[in-house]
């Protein structure tokens, strides 16, 4: 573990964990992470903000191959972030790649019910296929809430038979019905996320919809005809179970699965890219199969 990681954890557990658990209510964490992404989450040189049709976000950052693309859905719990804020992480992502990343900027629970965030994944997918881009030329990826999200969109086009190149997410909520021992046994653990609020997020999230709820917990989903997939999560936050069953449920669905876990990152590391080593070298291995994926179905 770098000294960079240890000072990390020791910040975010005496100041950012403690905020998030006296935050008033996800219009405060709206806010706060609006505020405080721009310092935490460190841009690349050469980002360029690109315009395209369609609505989507569309960012690079260097040389970038034709045709191929990474479909980015942002962390923050459903109640905060944007693409702006994860802006540092996709255009390092884009880095690395050398893949152009969109991302949707989908409606946060407070602002929109469920399944509102599910449906605008949904509808940035068909934008790429009316700009022209096939299955085949995308990958998904996020982090977090972002990273269950691009899960649970995969699970829709795989039930639809259009499934992605494959996706790679970040530390991914799967499970919104709660029932990851990890929430318990990592609660003293985690340096960021404060247990104790996940219920109340779930309620936010969720409202009267069933937790089970593909469209929102994909780890009771189906992926038939599943692609490849990498899954990375520290086996120190309380979403580690999250993790790991997702992992067990797609090879239970027979799709080539990766795994990377770190002993005591903070949750959705990656995202802290310029400040953490281990940010850096789990982003450039998260290229490497982004590229190997592409690579593969362009044959």
């Amino acid at each position: 573990m770098s000294l960079q990681l240890e000072a990390l954890n020791l910040g975010l557990r005496l100041v950012a964990k403690r905020r998030l658990a006296r935050t008033l209510g996800p219009e405060q964490a709206e806010r706060d992470l609006a505020a405080h992404a721009p310092r935490l989450m460190r841009q690349p040189p050469l980002l360029l903000h690109l315009r395209r049709p369609g609505g989507l976000h569309w960012i690079s950052a260097g040389p970038c191959a034709p045709r191929r693309v990474i479909l980015y859905l942002h962390g923050g719990g459903y109640i905060s972030g944007s693409p702006r804020t994860h802006q540092g992480v996709m255009a390092r992502l884009s880095k690395l790649s050398g893949v152009e990343v969109c991302a949707p900027e989908y409606p946060l629970a407070q602002h929109a019910p469920f399944p509102a965030a599910f449906e605008a994944a949904c509808a940035a997918w068909t934008r790429l296929e009316r700009l022209g881009y096939g299955p085949g030329q995308i990958a998904l990826a996020g982090d977090s809430a972002g990273g269950g999200l691009a899960l649970c969109l995969l699970a829709h086009l795989c039930g639809q038979g259009s499934a992605p190149a494959g996706a790679v997410v970040f530390s991914p909520w799967t499970d919104l019905a709660m029932t990851g021992a990890s929430l318990t046994r990592n609660a003293a653990r985690d340096p960021f996320l404060p247990a104790r609020r996940i219920g109340e997020l779930v309620e936010i999230v969720a409202g009267g919809a069933a937790r089970q709820d593909p469209r929102m917990s994909p780890l009771y989903g189906a992926f038939p005809g599943c692609p490849p997939v990498r899954l990375c999560w520290s086996e120190a936050e309380i979403l580690a179970d999250d993790g790991s069953r997702m992992a067990a449920r797609l090879r239970a669905e027979g799709a080539a699965v990766e795994v990377e876990t770190h002993p005591a990152a903070p949750h959705a590391w990656p995202v802290f890219d310029g400040w953490l080593p281990e940010a850096r070298a789990t982003l450039r291995r998260a290229a490497a199969f982004v590229q190997g994926v592409l690579r593969e179905t362009s044959r």
